[in-house]
């Protein structure tokens, strides 16, 4: 193998490595906010559920109002 082509492989190499750590990153960013969002979206069901009191009533999804 030729000494040119030996260190272009090294540059495609080392690009490659820099561009899956920056990928790691952004992978554990996104994780984070998925972990944020998730605990913000269950306080907020439980702070639902608390509202709507304890008769049984259930969080509806997407009912059409009585006057349909």
């Amino acid at each position: 193998m030729s000494e040119e082509r030996f260190v272009d492989l090294e540059i495609k190499l080392t690009h490659q490595e820099q561009k899956l750590e920056e990928l790691h990153h952004v992978l554990y960013e996104q994780q984070k906010t998925i972990d944020k969002l998730e605990t913000l979206l269950q306080g907020l069901t439980s702070r639902l559920k608390e509202v709507l009191g304890a008769e049984g009533d259930e969080i509806r999804g997407n009912e059409k109002p009585p006057h349909y």
